[in-house]
């Protein structure tokens, strides 16, 4: 089962108590994937997802007390178009539900902003396997939906962009702990901790390779130093011989020739007496410069 499928299974057994949360969750479910049939009158859910065909029935039951296992007669369908506030006061459809937002009165409270994003999110959203990319979006059927989307996820103190693709209007968001903290609103608490731990394991993957390419960094920069070193005392030996240095100089010199793959404080341990690792670099800057003139 993939993470998305997870997050879905996980929510379809959120059921609010409250009736305005439930109209909420119904009315995020339907403006995705709800349709009005006119002949004969009706309102249908069109999904192959059998999660979100039971959650809707539930819902239904619950909010209308709607048997939604069999057709909804026109009765019950505009009972429930006009709890959603989509017909007039002349039960006329003010426009297909496909296009319709969910009126602002129904997301009012921040407990139905969660119950709607639930719904939207079970309807038409997706998310990427955490282990890969942190990926969340909504797939909206037009413009002011995605809007409208966009605008309820940004009260909950993240940053959602919206993309066209494919015909729709895509509302994601690429931000692992703003993914984490929509889960939190959603009350997918079980797959948020999932997340975090995915979370927690890749960071601590990435700071570990960090740490790693550091440390290979600064050997391989010690390792070319000392290779640049030895090749300036090899030139100053053939060229004027080490016996033309000064004593702590040639000293130096053939303490790096003796341990070439020593680090400067050990290398000034073997002084007599011992230099710290500054003195040493000071000396073997001193080789390199003579071998500068030399060249």
């Amino acid at each position: 089962m993939s993470f998305s499928a997870e997050v879905k299974t996980e929510l379809a057994k959120q059921v609010s108590k409250s009736r305005h949360c439930q109209l909420a969750e119904l009315s995020g479910i339907l403006q995705m994937e709800g349709k009005v049939v006119t002949s004969p009158f009706t309102l249908v859910l069109e999904t192959d997802n059998p999660l979100l065909e039971e959650k809707y029935m539930v819902l239904m039951k619950k909010a209308f007390d709607i048997d939604a296992t069999k057709a909804v007669g026109r009765e019950e369908t505009l009972r429930v178009l006009a709890a959603m506030k989509w017909i007039d006061n002349k039960n006329q459809i003010k426009l297909p539900i496909q296009e319709q937002r969910t009126d602002g009165l129904i997301v009012q409270n921040t407990c139905c902003k969660r119950a709607f994003l639930r719904g939207a999110f079970m309807a038409a959203g997706s998310m990427s396997d955490p282990n890969k990319a942190y990926h969340f979006e909504i797939a909206c059927r037009n413009e002011a939906q995605a809007v409208q989307m966009q605008e309820i996820i940004n009260s909950f103190d993240s940053d959602a962009k919206i993309v066209e693709r494919k015909g729709h209007q895509v509302v994601y968001l690429k931000e692992g702990s703003q993914i984490v903290d929509m889960l939190n609103v959603m009350e997918a608490y079980v797959s948020l901790m999932n997340l975090e731990n995915i979370r927690i394991l890749k960071e601590m993957r990435n700071s570990i390779n960090r740490k790693v390419n550091c440390e290979t960094a600064n050997i391989n920069k010690t390792v070319n130093a000392a290779v640049k070193q030895i090749q300036d005392i090899e030139l100053i030996r053939d060229m004027r011989g080490l016996d033309s240095l000064p004593q702590n100089l040639r000293e130096m010199a053939l303490l790096r020739l003796e341990y070439p793959d020593a680090p400067l404080k050990e290398l000034g341990s073997y002084l007599e007496p011992p230099v710290g690792k500054s003195g040493v670099n000071h000396r073997l800057r001193k080789l390199s410069a003579i071998a500068e003139e030399l060249r």
